[in-house]
């Protein structure tokens, strides 16, 4: 993995939290592969459309994105792992994880997983 991918895929990543990017369809629609899914925080599973629809709202996200890790699973294939805080009230806190591929448009998002953690 080289620097080049490695900063890609944080920007991708961070990309997802902030409301500016997250919520613009050209975007995401880019991004997203054309069979992505989803496991939410919540336990809902979202399907692309699901997630290219979302109607917009604020992100109170904390950036940059604590104990990011990519991880390469076979050429062009990697996961990226880390913990997701948001504010809302209190600090939301969630072991995230993406499964990214790298196609010849780019990096696109083939699965997401959100899951809670308890303080």
């Amino acid at each position: 993995m080289n620097e080049e991918d490695l900063n890609k895929l944080r920007e991708l990543e961070e990309s997802l939290w902030i409301a500016e990017t997250r919520f613009d369809r050209g975007y995401m629609d880019r991004i997203l592969a054309p069979d992505f899914f989803e496991f939410g925080r919540s336990g809902r599973i979202y399907m692309r459309e699901d997630t290219l629809s979302a109607p917009p709202q604020k992100i109170n996200a904390v950036l940059p994105l604590k104990d990011f890790k990519v991880h390469m699973i076979s050429d062009g294939v990697v996961l990226v792992t880390y913990t997701g805080e948001v504010v809302s009230g209190n600090l939301l806190t969630s072991n995230r994880s993406s499964l990214w591929l790298k196609t010849p448009g780019g990096w696109q998002l083939r699965f997401h997983q959100g899951t809670p953690v308890t303080q």
